[in-house]
């Protein structure tokens, strides 16, 4: 009986132990999803580190050094509110980008394209592609997450995070279409005007 004693109490040590040591609560799913977000983010900005030493163009260099800055100071507040389970000593910011919102619009025929064979063989269009793919894949990686989350304070700064994700794709489309890497082509005003006004609004009941 002794000995049964000794191992039940053996068994419940580190769990007691552990709950010490946690002042907040986490659900499983939770755990894993924020790994991968806070893994995601490291990618990233990793990858910027790369490509920074490779961009000629100084605009798309002060893009990446914003986004950068950005990033660092969300997976710090990221880290501290996982950790902690308080309020982050910053708070989540507003990304702002620095990008004029006009778009061209049509598509010019040009060379057909092909995946490079090295990397001598990048460019600024290339880097601002693979930048692109970092924060639309990081939009939406929190959005998912989000709404898995059950601690209130890391669900904000999720929520929080995702327009700024959004605004930095963005930044970097807008700057990709203003050099001609990213073309967007339009249906013809015939048909564009019947989508548009394919609908109407709906009556909403208990609106005063």
């Amino acid at each position: 009986m002794q000995n049964q004693n000794q191992m039940q109490s053996g068994a419940q040590m580190p769990q007691n132990m552990g709950n010490q040591t946690i002042s907040h609560n986490h659900g499983a799913h939770e755990m894993m999803d924020t790994h991968e977000l806070l893994g995601g983010l490291i990618g990233a900005l990793e990858q910027y580190q790369l490509y920074n030493q490779h961009i000629q163009d100084q605009e798309l260099k002060d893009i990446l050094q914003r986004q950068t800055s950005f990033m660092t100071q969300l997976y710090n507040t990221m880290v501290e509110s996982f950790q902690t389970g308080q309020d982050p000593t910053v708070p989540t910011q507003q990304y702002n980008m620095q990008q004029s919102n006009e778009v061209t619009y049509g598509v010019q025929a040009g060379q057909p394209k092909k995946p490079k064979q090295s990397v001598s063989e990048f460019t600024d269009e290339c880097f601002s592609s693979f930048m692109l793919g970092h924060t639309k894949g990081l939009a939406s990686s929190l959005t998912m997450a989000a709404v898995e989350m059950n601690h209130p304070v890391l669900r904000r700064i999720l929520a929080d995070s995702v327009p700024n994700m959004i605004e930095m794709s963005y930044e970097l489309f807008l700057y990709q279409n203003k050099h001609g890497y990213y073309q967007v082509p339009q249906l013809n005003p015939q048909d564009m005007n019947v989508m548009v006004q394919a609908y109407t609004k709906a009556p909403q009941q208990g609106m005063h």
